[in-house]
């Protein structure tokens, strides 16, 4: 837990509330034709059940690869056991985040691959039955999304990494590097 800073308490509410919200519409939604497809579940489970899907990127620092993988398997679990329901409102942001954080807190290569095939899953499971996107028209979008966020997660370690070398080293080592 001491991994754990307060920026990450604010993204894990801040996804948590959304996802809280957007389940709660999705109850309410109910003959909105608006949708692609309806929703098949106005149950309150979805509410907590949901919560399983966002909560784990408050351990993006600790192992970001694990966390993409468990968010991913959870949306999947949260698709097979509720079906139809708009979820790409915050699986798709989440996606980005956890994008950013395969870059920023990944130290391997091996744990990036791992990482961003983690977060490629979970765009794809989420858009598989979303009842406000569907697969063929929104993933040409969530994935260049999710590789912006990790180009810029890459950009923010590289310049930490620069930083730490430069603070480490003395001087004249500096100059050679």
């Amino acid at each position: 837990m001491k991994q754990i800073r307060p920026l990450d308490y604010v993204l894990a509410a801040l996804m948590s509330a959304a996802g809280v919200f957007l389940m709660v519409e999705n109850i309410t939604a109910g003959d909105d034709q608006s949708l692609i497809h309806p929703v098949d579940t106005t149950s309150w489970l979805i509410v907590p059940a949901f919560l399983v899907v966002t909560v784990p990127i408050l351990w993006r620092r600790r192992n970001a690869a694990l966390v993409a993988w468990v968010t991913a398997a959870a949306a999947a679990g949260h698709v097979l056991a509720f079906g139809w329901l708009t979820r790409c409102g915050v699986a798709l942001p989440l996606g980005f985040a956890l994008a950013y954080a395969v870059a920023r807190f990944s130290r391997t290569r091996r744990d990036h691959l791992i990482g961003l095939a983690g977060v490629v899953a979970l765009l794809v499971i989420v858009l598989l039955k979303d009842s406000s996107a569907d697969l063929a028209g929104a993933l040409p979008i969530a994935l260049p999304g999710a590789a912006l966020f990790y180009g810029a997660g890459l950009l923010v370690q590289n310049r930490v990494n620069k930083r730490t070398t430069e603070n480490v080293l003395p001087a004249a080592d500096r100059a050679t590097v």
